[in-house]
């Protein structure tokens, strides 16, 4: 899908995985709103409610990467 985005990320084992994507999506927002200011007019929300979180265990990092750059453009 042309409008998603790949975020590979370490957190400690304490912050539960809504928290980091919370986080992530409340500071992107602010960020992108900031300098961006036709976007406060124009969207009610930057990102949708929606997510999809995974742990990786028995792949590398090299592989994850690999993933997520291939991705591009598919």
């Amino acid at each position: 899908m042309p409008d998603h985005v790949h975020v590979f990320a370490e957190a400690p084992p304490t912050m539960h995985p809504a928290e980091m994507v919370n986080r992530f999506k409340g500071n992107t927002a602010r960020i992108l709103r900031g300098e961006f200011l036709s976007l406060r007019a124009r969207l009610p929300a930057l990102w949708s409610r929606s997510y999809f979180a995974a742990t990786v265990g028995g792949v590398s990092e090299e592989t994850i990467r690999h993933y997520i750059e291939s991705q591009n453009g598919a």
